[in-house]
Formats: C-alpha cells, structure tokens, sequence
C-alpha cells in the first residue's frame, strides 16, 4: 500500500509542476507582448529606466521588469475651470475657458512633467486671470479674438518644453459682476430711450418741415391766383375805360358838330358875309365831309350809324379790342390750366418738380403785362 501511495503522489506533484511550469510560460509570453493603439504611443521603461517609444501595433518587451505609460496622440480638449479676475479698471469678472492640446513628443511628456494635462490646465487658469487683469472691462467683454490670442501666446513656450502644443484657446463666457450687469442694463435702457426720444423729435421736425413746405406752396399758388385775378381784373377794367374813352370821345364829337352846325345856322341868318370858324370844328368837319356832303340836317343824324375811318380806329385802338380779349382770354385760360397743375403737383408730393417760385411767376406776369401795354401802345 505504501509504494502505491508513494507512486500516487509523485505522479500529482509531477502534474502540479507541469501546470505551474505552463502557467508560467503563458504568463511570460503574455507580458513579453504590448499591443499598441493606433491613436497613442507608450513609453516603456525596463527597471525604472526609460527605454523606448512603443510605436502602434504589437511590440516584444521584456516580462515582468517592464512598465508601459500610455500617450493619446490625438487633440485633446482641457476644461479650464471658471476664475474669478479684477481688470484693470478695478471691475470683478468671472470667465472660463477651452484649451484644445496635442502631445507632440511623448518622450518629453514622460520625462518633463509629471502630468502633463493638469500642467496645462493650471496654467491656463493662472495665464486668463493675468490676461484678465491687464484688460478694461469693455475690452474683456468686446475683443474676444484678442483675450484667446494672448493666452495662446503665454502658453506656447512652456509647454513647448513638455512636448506639448497647444493648438487652440477659445474662452466660453465673460461675465462681470451682479452690479456692474445692473448697471449696464441701466446704461442700455437709458441709450435705448435716448435714441427714441431723437428718432421721434426728428420725425416731428421732418413733419413740421414737410407741413412748412405744403403751406408755403399754398401760399405761392394762392398768390398766383390773386397776382391772376387782379391783372384780370385790371386788364378788364383798362378795356371798360378805353371803350366809354372811346364812347365818350364819339359823342363829343358828335356834339361838337351837332353845336357847329347849330351856330353856323345862327351866323348865317346875320347880315354879315364873312364868317370865322373854329380849327377844331373844320378838322371834325372834314373828317366827316363825305357823310355830311350834299346831305341837310336831317341827313346829319345819320352820323350814329357810321363807322369810324382808319386814323380814328387807330388812334383809338378799335381793331385791337378782339385781339386783346382774345389775348387776354388765352392768358387767363393757360394760367389757370398752369395752377390746377401746380396744384395737383403739390398735392401729389412733387411740388419742388412742377411748382416756380413765387419770384420766378412774378417777374413772368409782369413781363407779359408790360408787352401787353407795349403792344397797346
């Protein structure tokens, strides 16, 4: 019995050592082999000592005293946390802040920082506060472009030494405080209300001024109209006094002869054989010598129904009276065809296209009026 015992155990001991002796080998090729990412790179270190970069793919290292430290090679993207900042013109702000970052040399970044995305998210915190600190207010709030510029440009250097590169920083929200908010919504209402009260008080002025041209063009086509009537009027009242001159000038001389021929009547009944007779009476009588030739006193009344000769047509102007209506009536009809135009026009808006001057219609009338007693004359 013993010897069979004795067998048995040995031959277990022989397995057991045969399936550590396997356990081990695995374990062994196991960590002999790295994988690596395609998007990220790993330091190895043998005993503590940097050895290598382990490229993407798989990488033999030596078991058990190797380490690896993994490296993201893509753009990584770093929180910066909200920070509280006095400008230079002493205003309480708060901001945040992105900084988008590359590990370009991760050997740099194993060896030269500890952590190489705290590094650069405490410094980012410390570079927008100074960049804050150094701005006014205004410019904190309107030149955005240049507050990210700035801190791009503070971190560049050192994080050029971790083999890090930061490709962009984009700061989030600028916020001032409680007070000074309140106080620039005040300051927005006020300007709001400021630019209401010009924009109304100019359309009044462009009201009363467009209400100041209507009237002023009333007054012009009114003035017309009345400069119109009292030429009209003028003119007619010339024309009525030319014609009882007229009248009144054939009827003296219808008396004249009318007392001539009464006193010739009266000297020829005298004794005397020599008679003087006045120029006047002689002119009148050889300007009707063909009407009272052969003819007696009764024939005489005849004189009511004849026509002036030529010299005294033309001396009193009697061939010119249709003309001058006529001229006057055109006148008239053409001046008032011109104001129903220009009023319209004025209705209309365009009163500055159709409507002249009061002084341009003025000069106009009265050149027509002195051509028309020119042509009188």
């Amino acid at each position: 019995m013993e010897p069979i015992t004795l067998q048995a155990g040995l031959g277990f001991g022989l397995v057991s050592v045969g399936l550590l002796a396997l356990l081990l080998v695995v374990v062994t090729l196991w960590q002999s082999f790295e994988i690596v990412d395609a998007y990220e790179k790993k330091t190895l270190t043998v005993f503590g000592e940097y050895r290598k970069l382990l490229e993407p793919g798989i990488n033999l290292i030596p078991p058990f005293v190797s380490r690896t430290y993994p490296f993201d090679m893509r753009t990584q993207t770093l929180d910066v946390p909200r920070q509280e900042a006095i400008t230079r013109d002493n205003s309480p702000v708060t901001a945040d802040a992105v900084v988008y970052i590359k590990v370009m040399d991760a050997k740099k970044a194993f060896l030269e920082v500890d952590d190489y995305k705290k590094a650069v998210s405490n410094l980012a915190q410390t570079t927008l506060r100074a960049v804050l600190g150094d701005m006014e207010l205004d410019d904190t709030l309107n030149k955005r472009q240049e507050i990210n510029a700035k801190i791009r440009k503070e971190l560049d250097e050192p994080t050029d030494e971790w083999g890090i590169r930061v490709e962009s920083v984009e700061v989030r929200e600028v916020n001032p405080s409680k007070d000074v908010q309140q106080a620039m919504e005040q300051q927005t209402s006020a300007e709001r209300r400021r630019r209401a009260m010009i924009l109304e008080a100019q359309g009044e002025r462009r009201s009363a001024v467009e209400q100041a041209e209507g009237d002023k063009q009333s007054n012009i086509i009114r003035a017309q109209g009345e400069k119109q009537s009292q030429i009209l009027e003028a003119q007619g009242d010339a024309i009525s006094t030319v014609l009882r001159a007229r009248s009144a000038e054939s009827m003296g001389e219808r008396a004249i002869i009318e007392r001539g021929m009464e006193t010739l009547e009266e000297i020829g009944k005298g004794e005397s054989t020599t008679f003087v007779l006045p120029q006047e009476l002689t002119s009148l009588v050889g300007r009707y010598g063909k009407a009272l030739s052969g003819s007696d006193v009764q024939e005489m009344e005849g004189l009511d129904g004849k026509e002036f000769d030529a010299d005294t047509r033309k001396m009193l102007g009697l061939d010119d009276i249709d003309e001058i209506l006529g001229q006057i009536e055109e006148s008239a009809e053409m001046n008032v065809e011109e104001l129903e135009k220009e009023a319209e026009a004025v209705k209309s808006g365009d009163a500055g296209a159709s409507i002249r001057s009061a002084d341009e219609v003025i000069q106009e009338m009265d050149d027509e009026e002195a051509a028309e007693v020119e042509k009188e004359q």
